[in-house]
């Protein structure tokens, strides 16, 4: 009678603990995670959008009245950073789908200056609208 040989299984590297506090991702790869949660961010808060909208071409009095909330001027500041940051960044992201802009000087580049001018267009218009 032959036995068969049973072999052990190899043994495995036990996987690396990363905590994502302490990695350092790049701006390029911060931007890019903004976009994303800037655009769920707009997707979530559409029914609250389209509740102001209504208010405002319904009865105006109401919608100045939500308006004028502190909190809901916060939330409206954040989201008009949210889509003025989503509208710069997809303009990058654009860009960077024609192969403009890869070399990574120019990648950081692009990704401090799509943070630059969201910030600033927030500010600009933040003012404005307060």
């Amino acid at each position: 009678m032959t036995e068969a040989i049973v072999s052990k299984p190899a043994a495995r590297p036990r996987p690396k603990y990363l905590n994502a506090v302490r990695i350092r991702l790049p701006l390029p790869g911060i931007v890019s995670i903004l976009h994303r949660v800037s655009g769920a961010g707009l997707f979530f808060l559409l029914p609250f959008l389209l509740c102001l909208l209504d208010k405002s071409l319904t009865s105006f009095s109401e919608f100045v009245e939500i308006v004028s909330h502190p909190l809901v001027k916060l939330l409206l500041l954040g989201l008009l950073w949210a889509y003025l940051h989503h509208f710069c960044a997809g303009i990058r992201f654009l860009l960077l789908d024609v192969h403009k802009g890869l070399d990574l000087p120019c990648a950081r580049r692009s990704s401090y200056i799509v943070l630059a001018v969201s910030l600033a267009l927030t500010f600009i218009i933040g003012v404005k609208l307060w």
